[in-house]
């Protein structure tokens, strides 16, 4: 059995105020989808007031330097998934030392490499499958202990998924609360080619590396390689 605390990088959402989160959303002037089914009723904050917090009159126009274009998208991505500094870093960090050790200059290849890194997570992945409406959901309910890989106890959120995989729900957990709509939660999000999921069992199956779409991510992530390499 995994038995292994969260690491202290990784991104407190779940005990964040609600407000901090849709904050963190207008800070960046993007929809990072932090606050489930609310990101996509008209009470959303970016909706509502698609300013910069504290700002009440119209924002200013402003050149902004690279760093902080690069700086933005980072912070993007990190709320994105959910992650902390010292994580997410990381990640990046061991992207750019694999492809400098292969082939300098592959930038795509790079992209590839951090996107399936992130989609990878158990955490995400049981987003992905469709149980929960938020990855902050997500990495509570993996900390507690109510999946399984491959019939093993997982706790980690940051645990790699491969494929062949099969992530299951435990079978005394289906009666919770929190999946009491959960059939209609996974019929309207559509997982992604490379997971089965299995309504019925509430599991899923990992059928090939994770790929995305790039231009659904909120932000362009060779500039975050940009950032990280100064």
């Amino acid at each position: 059995m995994v038995a292994v605390r969260p690491r202290s990088g990784e991104f407190k959402a779940k005990n964040m105020p609600l407000d901090a989160k849709c904050k963190i959303c207008r800070r960046q002037g993007a929809k990072l989808f932090l606050r489930g089914e609310r990101c996509f009723s008209p009470k959303c904050a970016m909706i509502k007031r698609p300013v910069p917090p504290g700002m009440k009159k119209k924002r200013r126009r402003g050149s902004v330097s690279e760093y902080g274009k690069e700086l933005k998208e980072k912070q993007k991505l990190k709320a994105w998934y959910g992650l902390g500094e010292k994580q997410f870093k990381k990640y990046v960090k061991e992207i750019l030392n694999k492809t400098k050790s292969a082939q300098k200059g592959k930038e795509e290849d790079a992209t590839l490499l951090l996107v399936k890194r992130l989609e990878s997570r158990l955490d995400n992945v049981v987003f992905r499958m469709g149980l929960v409406n938020s990855r902050a959901l997500a990495r509570q309910l993996v900390s507690h202990g109510y999946f399984r890989v491959n019939n093993r106890n997982v706790d980690v959120p940051s645990y790699q998924v491969k494929k062949g995989d099969e992530i299951s729900l435990k079978p005394q957990k289906v009666v919770k609360k929190v999946f009491q709509n959960v059939a209609q939660l996974i019929k309207k999000q559509k997982a992604p080619e490379w997971l089965q999921v299995n309504p019925q069992t509430l599991s899923a199956k990992v059928l090939s590396d994770p790929v995305l779409d790039l231009g659904s991510l909120p932000a362009e992530i060779p500039t975050i390689f940009e950032f990280y390499s100064r």
